[in-house]
């Protein structure tokens, strides 16, 4: 029952303490992360499972690793962020694997790919002939991007000559159908015209699980109506 008790509050403030401190260190997306990210996380993690169950160890080394190895992961965070010299050393560049329609094999090969990597990679982007592109690149974090040749560019509406009305982000004013009041401030808008709004479609904010206001005036609006969003209940 002591054990448990121990497990229990170490793995409390292992939790914490991890969930602090990438806070701090910041966020990536998966697709952003190089393998010194994905090294840095693993080791950070494993520190912390030892702190929360290792019991026999004590729990002062095991906290002092891990505040240890999220400081230098932060100080080179934030070095790196002012020196392009760091940045590449421990982030790597971008390689160059089609230069002018032309496969390079020895930046394929400096990265472990064969062909059949670099096809994978491209048809990922939707390209299935090599003819096809112009440039590609290996980024830092092992994606691919790639410039297709002029010729096979979809075509926009520029190169039509064709003028579009701007478009920019939808802001949520109703989220899991509770109201944002932040972003209707932000909008300039008020509850009140929200729910006037809603009552000019046949609706009232209890019916609403998400809904956002599109730069063209327009809401969109999603209902309850959907299983897999069930109505919160109200703690009144």
């Amino acid at each position: 029952m002591l054990q448990g008790l121990i497990v229990f509050f170490r793995a409390s403030f292992s939790f914490f303490a991890l969930l602090i401190l990438t806070r701090i260190m910041g966020k990536r997306s998966l697709s952003q992360l190089t393998f010194f990210d994905y090294v840095n996380g693993i080791s950070i993690g494993s520190m912390a499972a030892t702190l929360a169950v290792d019991l026999s160890r004590e729990s002062t080394p095991t906290l002092v690793g891990l505040l240890t190895w999220s400081f230098w992961v932060m100080v080179l965070a934030l070095l790196s962020i002012k020196s392009r010299f760091l940045r590449r050393l421990i982030d790597g560049k971008p390689t160059i694997v089609i230069q002018n329609g032309k496969i390079l094999g020895e930046s394929l090969h400096k990265y472990g790919f064969n062909i059949d990597d670099l096809r994978m990679l491209l048809r990922e982007k939707e390209v299935f002939n090599l003819s096809e592109v112009e440039y590609a690149l290996i980024e830092a974090n092992g994606q691919i991007s790639v410039l297709k040749k002029s010729q096979n560019q979809p075509v926009t509406a520029a190169d039509l000559q064709i003028a579009t009305d701007y478009k920019g982000l939808a802001i949520d004013v109703v989220s899991s159908g509770k109201i944002i009041q932040d972003n209707l401030k932000l909008l300039g808008l008020s509850e009140d015209w929200l729910k006037e709004s809603l009552k000019k479609q046949g609706l009232t904010i209890e019916e609403v699980f998400y809904a956002e206001l599109e730069t063209a005036g327009n809401l969109f609006i999603d209902l309850y109506q959907d299983p897999h969003f069930p109505k919160e209940r109200s703690n009144g």
